[in-house]
């Protein structure tokens, strides 16, 4: 129809595949996903939920963490403040009130065991999460989160991050933006 425009010289490149699997529910991707994914960091693990508690009551997790960080890899865990208006309005959005709290406070007392560490750094945020986070160098697992749905109830995606831009890169972008706005757990 309008032949100047036409595009000439197309040349299909391949597609980038950056999600790697997805899950319906948190709950529902397997334990040796979540171990292979931190045993597998070889420079970089990071955490940011709220809570994150089926992590922190995890012992063979928390020994994959440590025994990381021991081998050097910078292990960073971004819990939220459990004093914060973010996790009230989050426990009141769930239905769960102070319980939201209570967890948070129950992840740190597992997560104490990881404090004294070397390469483990523990941070709360008060910060409205749109997704937690869960990261090993260049694989990610994504939990979007619902409006008034528990994390556990979310879906999860398997990204991997292939060049700067693509999908992992903005979760990426965004998990550095609450660290530089947390504090260390005291």
């Amino acid at each position: 129809m309008w032949p100047q425009l036409a595009v000439t010289n197309v040349r299909a490149e391949p597609a980038v595949i950056d999600v790697l699997a997805t899950y319906p529910h948190r709950w529902a991707v397997p334990r040796p996903v979540w171990q292979q994914l931190f045993r597998g960091a070889r420079d970089e693990i990071g955490v940011l939920a709220y809570a994150g508690l089926f992590l922190a009551e995890d012992t063979g997790i928390m020994r994959a963490l440590a025994e990381r960080a021991h081998d050097g890899v910078s292990v960073r865990v971004l819990l939220g403040d459990p004093d914060g208006t973010c996790v009230a309005e989050r426990g009141s959005d769930e239905g769960v009130g102070e319980s939201m709290a209570a967890k948070i406070r129950n992840a740190l007392v597992h997560y104490r065991a990881l404090r004294d560490v070397d390469g483990v750094e523990i941070r709360l945020h008060d910060t409205v999460l749109y997704n937690s986070i869960y990261r090993a160098d260049d694989d990610l697992l994504i939990n979007p989160h619902a409006y008034g749905i528990a994390a556990s109830q979310a879906p999860v995606l398997h990204v991997r991050r292939v060049e700067d831009g693509d999908m992992a890169s903005t979760y990426l972008e965004s998990f550095e933006r609450v660290w530089s706005g947390s504090r260390a757990v005291a």
